[in-house]
């Protein structure tokens, strides 16, 4: 029987500048704005979702930038590093463009084996890594600014911070199909199978303060299940286990379901349906608004309310 979690889906985040936003991660990222549309929940806010060329999950990293919205805390029960897959012999390029764009970022470290790191924040103090490997054979994306040998491919891992591992690891083990796969000092990574896209690290920091939200912090990590069907099965085990799951979510794109691991990090378990070009053709992903249908009557007023945003990445050559 095939696994009902196979890996990341997507990660959101929080922002507070939306122009800023599309600048860093498809300027100085060169990550491609696969869908521009609005928060479901609070229409008057963006919703941007950056990935490869189509958006394929395990890619997309997404944000809602509230204007002016105060900085959060990094800690405890937080999902406070987001990290990007590369190829190995492209630290060189990536440490010199950082430098030109004057994005401050940490010597590199090796983690574990054939994995070197470096740590970096986006303009919200949004926590971010590249990782460095030769074990990743998903292809990358670049507008053309970015030689396509040095793009980044996807996720590589998302990294919670918890008081300890036990509890979220019989999560991830008995209900989200993960296995404990490495370990080092404090770290333990876990997965449903071993590549790059599907690795969640537990960081054991009981000593840490707890996070807060707000700009530059995750609000949830959403894990990919093949269909409606596994996605049931996962809301019935989830549900045993009193995790009090939502009901299933229409997000236009894929399909939700929501709840709160014993850490304290929000879960999402999202369907995996290539839709992001139902309603836009692959060579013109992300130029227009979309909404749902139920906002379309109000097309008028969700505009009027939201601050015109453009993708220019000529300046980021």
């Amino acid at each position: 029987m095939g696994k009902l979690i196979t890996g990341i889906h997507h990660v959101t985040a929080l922002a507070s500048d939306a122009q800023k936003n599309i600048d860093f991660y498809t300027g100085i990222l060169g990550l491609r704005l696969v869908k521009k549309t609005v928060n479901f929940d609070a229409r008057e806010v963006y919703h941007f979702y950056y990935g490869d060329e189509i958006g394929r999950p395990g890619s997309i990293i997404t944000f809602f930038p509230y204007a002016g919205l105060q900085k959060g805390r990094h800690g405890k029960g937080f999902v406070n590093t987001t990290t990007f897959s590369v190829p190995f012999d492209s630290m060189e390029y990536w440490m010199n463009r950082f430098k030109k764009f004057n994005i401050n970022f940490k010597h590199p470290q090796e983690r574990f084996t054939n994995e070197v790191v470096i740590y970096f924040e986006d303009t919200d103090g949004l926590g971010l890594e590249l990782v460095f490997n030769n074990s990743d054979e998903r292809p990358g994306y670049t507008y053309g600014h970015i030689p396509i040998e040095h793009s980044i491919k996807g996720f590589y891992h998302v990294e919670l911070w918890l008081d300890g591992y036990e509890r979220t690891a019989a999560v991830l083990t008995e209900i989200l199909d993960h296995q404990l796969i490495a370990e080092s000092g404090n770290r333990f990574r876990f997965a449903p199978s071993a590549a790059p896209g599907n690795f969640v690290d537990i960081i054991c920091v009981p000593e840490n303060q707890q996070g807060r939200s707000g700009s530059g912090t995750v609000h949830h990590v959403a894990l990919r299940t093949p269909d409606n069907k596994t996605q049931l099965e996962v809301w019935e085990k989830v549900n045993s286990r009193s995790l009090n799951p939502t009901p299933v979510a229409d997000r236009q794109y894929f399909r939700s379901i929501y709840f709160t691991e014993p850490g304290g990090v929000l879960f999402e378990v999202a369907t995996c349906d290539d839709t992001f070009v139902k309603d836009e053709s692959i060579e013109h992903l992300g130029e227009s608004l979309k909404l749902p249908p139920l906002f379309e009557k109000d097309r008028g007023q969700i505009e009027k309310a939201l601050v015109p945003v453009i993708v220019d990445t000529k300046k980021f050559k």
